[in-house]
């Protein structure tokens, strides 16, 4: 048991010990702490941290720098990080630590850090940091509210792949913003129990056709349903969308007009398309590659990404233009990188003759089409 006395003799050891010694006197105290810990009353749980905190301060102070220091800093948070019964202000000092091998144990197991300790180190410490809190057993609203406010994707990642995690809306609201560009992270989020339908319908609405198969094929038997009707609400949505507010007539005549005057070309269609002017983009593109408006427009609407790269490819466009196209189909969001890296290797092994004969294909039938209407 630890007794006044050996406070004194620890006192006396950080006051004339050199650095190996006061490491040696931390292993010594956490052991015979970890000893009878579930036997100790609160006084002596206290005296316990008085005199580890006050070892801990003293290594901070002389020896940190130390690869040996930090060693035993991180063994002790590991060995302290699952004792319920570990003094607090040792928890909490542990917690602090700017180096994340000796913060991390405490941060993802101790349950002696309290939600306002975890809430006060989310909005101090580094991403390292806020990762390891992300991975507890279990999180409140407001501490993942106060996690995701930093807005670091991967401790969003981390958070919604996490079942223990509870996530509130305004919580979900930043993880939306940032699948917009990480398709990985629609499908983690995606199949959530706790995501409101609405923002389950809204963080599908700009997903690629890739992006919705990987979700449902992810997707737990009891959200199943739900999910697929999200999907099918989100595909109607984006259709009536571009349907209801692109007038194709103005934009017709508007690029008519750039055709004339010589300034209808590659950098006027990168412009449309960066600036989401979707109308005026499926118009030059269309003109571009020789083509019409409807044969552009329902391969813009298509959740499939190829169909988009055959007239691209007939125009002869620079990869960076074509991503611009890819980008601007939906008004909500951006593709995600793993997509778009694909189509960018699809479109590099496509032949400008294979895509002529394609788009030629596809001329021919809506000719055909529009006979018969």
């Amino acid at each position: 048991m630890l007794t006044r006395s050996i406070a004194d003799e620890v006192e006396a050891a950080i006051q004339a010990g050199s650095s190996e010694k006061h490491l040696d006197t931390l292993r010594q105290v956490t052991d015979l702490f970890l000893l009878s810990a579930d036997g100790y009353s609160g006084e002596q749980i206290e005296l316990f941290g008085d005199v580890l905190e006050r070892l801990i301060r003293t290594i901070e102070l002389r020896a940190l720098a130390d690869v040996s220091a930090r060693i035993a800093l991180a063994e002790m948070s590991t060995q302290l990080a699952s004792i319920k019964q570990a003094p607090k202000a040792v928890v909490r000092r542990l917690a602090n630590n700017d180096e994340i091998s000796i913060a991390r144990p405490v941060l993802t197991e101790s349950a002696r850090l309290t939600p306002e300790d975890l809430i006060e180190l989310a909005e101090t410490k580094s991403e390292q940091h806020l990762l390891a809190i992300s991975g507890r057993w279990w999180l409140t609203e407001i501490v993942t509210d106060a996690l995701l406010k930093r807005h670091y994707p991967s401790v969003s990642r981390r958070l919604v792949s996490n079942p223990g995690a509870r996530m509130s809306a305004s919580g979900y609201a930043i993880v939306l913003k940032q699948a917009e560009s990480d398709p990985d992270l629609v499908v983690e989020t995606g199949i959530r129990v706790d995501l409101p339908a609405e923002q389950r319908r809204q963080l599908l609405q700009s997903a690629t056709e890739a992006v919705r198969t990987r979700l449902l094929s992810r997707a737990p038997p009891h959200l199943f349903e739900e999910i697929r009707s999200a999907i099918a609400a989100a595909s109607v949505g984006a259709s009536r969308e571009m349907s209801r507010t692109r007038d194709f007539s103005a934009a017709r005549r508007f690029v008519a007009t750039l055709g004339k005057h010589g300034k209808l070309n590659e950098p006027a269609l990168l412009a449309f398309a960066k600036e989401r002017k979707y109308a005026e983009t499926v118009a030059a593109l269309a003109e571009l590659s020789a083509s019409s408006i409807e044969v552009i427009r329902p391969v813009m609407q298509s959740l499939r990404d190829d169909g988009v790269l055959i007239p691209c490819r007939v125009a002869g466009l620079n990869w960076e233009t074509v991503a611009a196209i890819l980008d601007s189909r939906f008004a909500a969001g951006s593709m995600g990188r793993h997509e778009l890296a694909k189509a960018k290797e699809q479109y590099a092994k496509l032949t400008v003759e294979n895509a002529r004969r394609l788009l030629k294909f596809w001329q021919v039938r809506a000719a055909d089409a529009a006979k018969k209407s």
